[in-house]
């Protein structure tokens, strides 16, 4: 037979309503009843009923993390990062796999599910800012990304041109002159790539070297084979090529892949470097320099700042934009040798 909160009540020498206020978080306890209770819950091996306490709370004790698509490594590590963060918060996580597609990405912001979840974190790649009035929901969200800026939600980022800018000079600093962008989307407004390509081209300009079209290269969704033939693409165009700076790890991978099809050294003939710092990277061949963007910051940041807004959503505060620090990794793909 299980334990009840009577059984606990009666060991802790107090009343069910004090075992139930403990249970729950109730902060006007004396100590040292607080301590009795939590012993004789050890001691019985007390097992409270979620479902219940979720029910009289009005929460489900679940938040949905929505991302693009688990099959790149980035969004994948970032979600295991916000599980991560969610079981240290005492929160469980349903993820949703967009597959960058319009119509799913406003679904999910349809509230059709929100009688599962608390609250979402939502990575939206195809909705932009003409769609924030699809942001106006009755349920807390925290943004990330740099789709939607102005919806009136918590969002947290990363230094996108910033950091493309050191990872550019990194390569400029070694001697490079010739530095290949892969990952440019053209015609992008809003976006990462665009970001990223107008720190690629600050690094330039802040060293004098004049930008050339040709060494700039598009790719569709940023996956190791787009990389690959990206790569491909401008080693057969003739450009000279020095150094790669790639908009994702993903496509840094594909490109070093192509290189050692085509027996390039690296870093000795062209260096690379990407962006993410995926687990995967420091286990290329040569391991893969990176910027380091800030993820599980990211992640601790989003569970936070939506657990407070789950607390408080009867008196919300102003949304916050929070920009997670960034690294430049130096590895064997840009240096030669390990640092």
């Amino acid at each position: 037979m299980s334990t009840t909160m009577h059984d606990v009540a009666k060991l802790a020498g107090v009343s069910i309503k004090t075992v139930s206020n403990v249970v729950n978080g109730y902060p006007y306890i004396r100590d040292t009843t607080r301590d009795r209770v939590l012993a004789a819950i050890k001691e019985l091996d007390y097992q409270m009923n979620v479902s219940a306490r979720n029910l009289r709370s009005g929460r489900t004790g679940m938040i949905c993390l929505a991302v693009p698509e688990l099959s790149l490594p980035y969004f994948a590590e970032l979600a295991d990062s916000v599980i991560r963060a969610a079981e240290d918060a005492g929160l469980t996580v349903l993820i949703e796999q967009t597959g960058a597609d319009r119509d799913r990405e406003l679904e999910v912001l349809s509230g059709k599910r929100k009688h599962l979840t608390d609250g979402l974190i939502f990575s939206p790649l195809e909705l932009g800012p003409e769609d924030r009035s699809a942001f106006d929901v009755d349920f807390p969200v925290v943004l990330l990304g740099e789709r939607i800026f102005g919806s009136g939600h918590d969002h947290v980022t990363m230094h996108n041109v910033e950091a493309s800018r050191a990872a550019t000079a990194h390569l400029v600093g070694l001697g490079r002159r010739r530095i290949a962008l892969i990952g440019a989307h053209e015609g992008e407004q809003v976006g990462s790539a665009r970001l990223r390509t107008e720190g690629y081209l600050m690094a330039l300009e802040d060293a004098g070297i004049e930008s050339d079209p040709d060494l700039i290269g598009e790719s569709g969704l940023w996956h190791r084979a787009n990389g690959a033939e990206a790569m491909r693409r401008m080693l057969d165009s003739g450009t000279e090529i020095d150094a790669v700076f790639a908009l994702n790890d993903a496509l840094a991978l594909g490109a070093l892949h192509t290189l050692h099809e085509r027996r390039i050294a690296v870093p000795d003939q062209i260096a690379v470097i990407g962006f993410d710092d995926i687990d995967e990277a420091r286990y290329a061949a040569p391991p893969l320099s990176t910027v380091s963007p800030g993820r599980e910051e990211i992640a601790r940041t989003a569970v936070r700042l939506l657990g407070e807004q789950i607390e408080n959503r009867r008196s919300p505060r102003p949304p916050v934009e929070v920009v997670a620090r960034y690294e430049i990794v130096v590895r064997e793909s840009t240096t030669g040798a390990a640092r």
